[in-house]
């Protein structure tokens, strides 16, 4: 490993430098400043562009710390008739009460660039905006990550015991098993599991999914806006069913490698996200799932680190996880395919 940036990487990085105390309208990026709000959306906006999940769900700035949710439903029908020669006409308060807060936590997002990396870079005229979408693109994916993985707020995070990232923030799943354990199933006739094929709770993933479905509030159920996510291993096993049944045929084959066999499940427009446990199935629509940030947290340097040969970068912000209506998501885990 370089001991030293050599003469070119080290102009790059001196450009580097200077690209980034222009973009937040600093002098130094070398000292540890604060992000305006206005850019840090900008930040934000270009961290949620590298990832199409980001794109379809909430990832909305709040200046508080706390807070009541941005986005709280509806949570029933608001239409009827009075009688008004005996009764008064009355609002209905049809949003949800509980569960309608969210805090967030401290967030850090640091990543060291060793000199022969810098070195191997530099030959790059757009190094910068190179490397700039190199964090920021694993920055969107930890995001993803902590939100289907994430089971707490640690003070200290430890990657080797938690390498999904499980203890930097609760995510949605593990905010759905504490606050509505009645909408995730997690285990059928057998102990610890729901099982999927010949003689299991499920036939087919056509029935689990449908059945996921039934544990949304009713009144939520039809409106038209639910998905449902698959984990990679049940689409897997679907995908070789049909592989066994028309995978001879070639058109058929080119079909089913495009996903364009099979486009719903249980009724419902299902996708594959990055990081969703692979034995699971989760009913929502887009819009009920939130990523919240500060917009007045981020906190960014860069440094030359010569103990350590490599550039440091220190991103942080605090962030949390919401799921804006509580009643209208179900989960269904621990799913064991037989054979």
């Amino acid at each position: 490993m370089a001991r030293s940036l050599s003469a070119y990487g080290a102009k790059m990085y001196a450009e580097m430098q200077l690209a980034i105390a222009e973009t937040y309208g600093v002098p130094l990026s070398s000292k540890m400043f604060s992000v305006e709000p206005s850019i840090a959306q900008e930040l934000n906006d270009a961290i949620t562009a590298k990832a199409d999940f980001l794109q379809r769900i909430n990832v909305i700035p709040v200046t508080e710390i706390k807070g009541e949710k941005v986005f709280i439903g509806v949570s029933g029908p608001v239409t009827g008739r009075t009688n008004t020669k005996t009764t008064d006409r009355e609002a209905k308060d049809a949003s949800e009460l509980e569960n309608s807060t969210y805090e967030l936590s401290s967030t850090e997002s640091d990543v060291g660039l060793p000199y022969a990396k810098i070195d191997a870079w530099a030959k790059f005229p757009d190094f910068h905006q190179r490397y700039s979408a190199a964090v920021q693109k694993q920055i969107a994916l930890d995001r993803i990550m902590v939100g289907f993985h994430g089971l707490k707020a640690a003070a200290q995070t430890d990657i080797e015991t938690y390498p999904m990232l499980q203890d930097v923030n609760k995510g949605w799943l593990q905010q759905l098993r504490e606050q509505a354990p009645q909408q995730v199933l997690k285990e059928g006739k057998e102990a610890g599991k729901v099982t999927l094929g010949p003689n299991g709770d499920y036939a087919n993933l056509d029935a689990l999914v449908h059945d996921t479905k039934q544990m949304v509030d009713e009144r939520l159920r039809d409106g038209g806006d639910l998905i449902a996510i698959i984990g990679t291993d049940l689409l897997a096993a679907d995908k070789a069913k049909l592989y066994a049944k028309q995978g001879d045929t070639p058109t058929e084959k080119e079909r089913i490698e495009d996903a364009q066999v099979i486009a719903t499940y249980g009724g419902l427009p299902s996708f594959s996200v990055p990081f969703f446990p692979v034995n699971g199935v989760l009913v929502t629509s887009w819009d009920n799932l939130s990523i919240y940030f500060q917009d007045s947290s981020w906190r960014k340097q860069t440094v030359d680190n010569p103990k350590r040969s490599r550039v440091e970068d220190y991103n942080s912000r605090n962030e949390g996880y919401v799921i804006e209506q509580l009643e209208k998501i179900a989960l269904t885990e621990n799913v064991e395919l037989l054979k």
